[in-house]
């Protein structure tokens, strides 16, 4: 499928992964980070995560727990570390803030511009 890792992917994150052998045997970690990741990469709700990923509530609660333990952080961390940060590279483009994102009123140093389109991320100022 489109957003499953492939081998050599799941060959590098699965050392990385809390593996508990107590209690009630785990769901394959490898289909659960795949309906976690097609979750993230379509935006769509949690219960829209199609079948051959499992329960969503699986998924969900995977997601959460990993969090919390801060499995996410190590994973970036990891393959960030793994990765020659020698090109660095930012996208350009104007993303649009919620009004309550902004946070003008309490921050004037926020990089929030004022268009025709509303509050942007490009600061007409040039500054921070």
């Amino acid at each position: 499928m489109r957003y499953e890792l492939t081998d050599y992917e799941w060959f590098a994150i699965k050392p990385m992964l809390p593996n508990k052998s107590r209690g009630v045997p785990r769901v394959n970690d490898r289909r659960v980070l795949n309906g976690i990741f097609w979750v993230l990469r379509s935006g769509a709700p949690w219960r829209d995560l199609p079948e051959n990923f499992g329960p969503y509530t699986t998924c969900y609660n995977r997601f959460v727990r990993w969090r919390r333990a801060g499995v996410w952080a190590k994973l970036m961390s990891a393959l960030a570390g793994a990765h020659d940060a020698a090109v660095q590279m930012i996208d350009t483009s104007i993303v649009r803030v919620h009004q309550h994102g902004a946070c003008i009123t309490r921050n004037r140093r926020q990089s929030m511009g004022r268009s025709r389109g509303g509050l942007t991320s490009k600061n007409p100022r040039g500054g921070r």
